[in-house]
């Protein structure tokens, strides 16, 4: 997950019994427990808060051994339906957990294969990325920051749409600001159904106004490009 910068929170005190002592190979081989997945959410839970903040996130990813950022952590929300970025609260852990009948490090490790093999499904991608939008939002804003928006699009579609570092160097270079829902939402289906050669791309379509200008960018930097080649 992208790192959020909204809230600050003093250093949580490191517990005394390790999330990976809570996982004895007893409770690694038993069935799901809720009392067991509440003790392990209080291990990195902010006493002052009640939810996970991000010092309890940051340890969290260290006994997975993944870093925040990997597309992993942001499956674990969509699977929690968590609210706000960088923060997880003991609702959100139990939906999360219960669904993947993990309460303990060692069972959620047992997973990641899982995790990673369900983004091959296009519903379940669709989802996570839809769900990436509202997610990364700043309370009261509409739009995702271009930073922000880049970030995560390289976190979900960097490897899976063939025009994805054009489009980024497009996005950085245009006088675009941010990117709304809308936008964001037809991002991905244009990654879904144009053909890297634009081909049966329709400029009559109901494309955003970003995506139209991509086009024209990238027909641009083509025209430019095959220019050189002649050049030489």
């Amino acid at each position: 997950m992208p790192p959020r910068k909204k809230r600050t929170y003093a250093t949580e005190n490191e517990p005394e019994t390790s999330s990976k002592r809570l996982c004895s190979k007893k409770s690694a081989d038993s069935g799901f427990s809720v009392k067991r997945c509440t003790t392990w959410f209080n291990n990195y839970c902010a006493e002052n808060d009640g939810s996970i903040g991000p010092d309890g996130i940051e340890r969290f990813c260290k006994d997975l051994g993944v870093e925040p950022e990997n597309i992993i952590m942001l499956v674990l929300a969509y699977r929690m339906d968590a609210k706000d970025m960088g923060y997880f609260t003991l609702n959100e852990w139990i939906k999360g957990m219960t669904y993947l009948q993990c309460d303990c490090i060692e069972k959620l490790n047992n997973k990641f294969d899982l995790l990673n093999a369900s983004l091959s499904d296009p519903v379940t991608f669709k989802n996570v990325y839809r769900f990436a939008f509202d997610f990364s939002l700043e309370n009261g804003n509409r739009s995702l920051d271009k930073p922000t928006a880049i970030a995560l699009m390289t976190l979900l579609l960097d490897g899976r749409w063939s025009l994805f570092n054009e489009f980024v160097q497009f996005l950085e270079q245009s006088k675009f600001r941010g990117i709304n829902k809308d936008q964001w939402y037809n991002v991905y289906e244009f990654s879904r159904h144009i053909l890297p050669d634009l081909s049966n791309y329709d400029e009559d379509g109901a494309w955003p106004v970003l995506l139209d200008e991509f086009v024209e960018w990238y027909q641009q930097h083509l025209s430019k490009t095959s220019e050189v080649g002649v050049s030489i």
